[in-house]
């Protein structure tokens, strides 16, 4: 009896969510829809791809060591400058494979994914263990207004009330001049992964794990913290070993061969890196066919599908291991590896219709501050759960 009640209730809890989901096919659909190679990870291909990413850093590095023998300054200057961009999309590459080991779809041996991704990781200064635990609850709750962990949008309530304006009055808020724009974006770029480390920032007010045994600082680095659970303590203390095992290595290296080198060699790299991360996290859930859902109207398909695939060419491609081109499929079933994203994209895009959202762009960066200057505010005024952000031609 207790058996069948149980039965029922899971009848009762998937006629629900069919019934949320409306014309979104079902999880188990897309899945079955899928070759299932594609959840098959391969150690040697990731291996591989690792390798080839560890050896464009060090012929990079290795030429870098070679930039003061050219005969001039402009030449330096020029060559530091092409350094540091390049090093910073390698750099990328790596957090990139490192969160596939966050993921578990590295390889099929979580502990072996969880040393990679810990040394990478903390190789580039990024806390491995914390961000692997905050970022499951994102794929968890991808698009809930309460429960998502990464930039979750303001409200037309919520800003009206932070600004102490009307609602109406919000329109003006997509009428600033473009160098203010330009500068809330700098800022945004500069310093928004170092805020969500240290404070996780732009998540829902209900993000936090709710058995978490000791109300502290909501940072990646505090292990005692709001942002986990006693059982994950010891996780992140590791982490910051990490963190403190590779500061110790650079500040040896300042010694070695001076600040600026190591600022020239690492830090200018370590920039870029965050401003990918910020970007390409950023234009993945902001867009504005994109919606946002209430609680009583989100569900986990919903949810996944409430982001968006992008075409940024071959850096996106090649550096950045497709993490742009096929990322709705990645949120529906992150153990896919990257290489296989493609083939599982195209086989469920049938069955998804007007549900997939893509975008083929000429230029990242462009769409970036369009973006940024566009969806600012959703409405709250909740259609069916529905929030849409409010384009500047509706808010006037």
């Amino acid at each position: 009896m207790a058996e069948l009640r149980k039965v029922s209730a899971s009848q009762a809890a998937q006629q629900q969510q069919q019934q949320n989901d409306g014309d979104v096919p079902s999880l188990k659909t897309l899945k079955d829809a899928i070759p299932a190679e594609c959840f098959d990870s391969s150690v040697v291909t990731s291996l591989l791809y690792l390798a080839r990413d560890i050896l464009y850093c060090a012929i990079l590095t290795y030429g870098a060591f070679h930039i003061h023998l050219l005969p001039s300054v402009p030449l330096r200057a020029l060559a530091w400058a092409v350094y540091g961009f390049f090093q910073g999309c390698v750099g990328t590459g790596l957090w990139i494979l490192a969160h596939e080991c966050g993921h578990g779809a590295f390889s099929k041996h979580q502990t072996f994914n969880d040393f990679v991704g810990w040394a990478t990781h903390s190789f580039l200064m990024v806390p491995y263990f914390s961000w692997k635990y905050t970022h499951a609850r994102h794929h968890r709750y991808t698009g809930h207004m309460e429960k998502d962990t990464v930039f979750v949008p303001w409200t037309d309530n919520e800003l009206a009330q932070k600004k102490n304006v009307r609602i109406e009055q919000l329109k003006h808020l997509t009428e600033e001049t473009p160098i203010v724009s330009f500068l809330q974006l700098i800022g945004h770029q500069l310093f928004g992964w170092q805020l969500y480390l240290f404070l996780n920032v732009t998540a829902g007010p209900k993000s936090l794990p709710e058995n978490r045994p000791i109300r502290g600082v909501a940072s990646h680095f505090n292990p005692f913290g709001d942002l986990f659970t006693k059982a994950q303590w010891f996780s992140i203390a590791l982490t910051d070993l990490g963190l403190l095992i590779m500061g110790s290595i650079l500040y040896y290296a300042s010694t070695q061969i001076g600040v600026w080198n190591v600022v020239l060699l690492y830090f200018v790299p370590y920039l870029w890196v965050h401003h990918w991360l910020i970007a390409i996290t950023y234009l993945q859930h902001t867009h504005p066919n994109v919606p946002h859902y209430s609680a009583d109207s989100w569900t986990y398909t919903k949810g996944a599908l409430a982001t968006i695939d992008r075409s940024i060419g071959f850096i996106g491609r090649h550096f950045f291991h497709e993490i742009i081109d096929y990322h709705v499929v990645h949120h529906l079933f992150s153990r896919i590896p990257f290489y296989k994203a493609e083939e599982a994209t195209r086989a469920i895009q049938p069955l998804l219709g007007a549900n997939y959202h893509e975008e083929k762009e000429s230029s990242f960066l462009y769409s970036l501050m369009t973006t940024f200057r566009k969806c600012i505010y959703v409405s709250d005024g909740k259609k069916n759960g529905v929030l849409h952000f409010v384009l500047p031609e509706e808010a006037k």
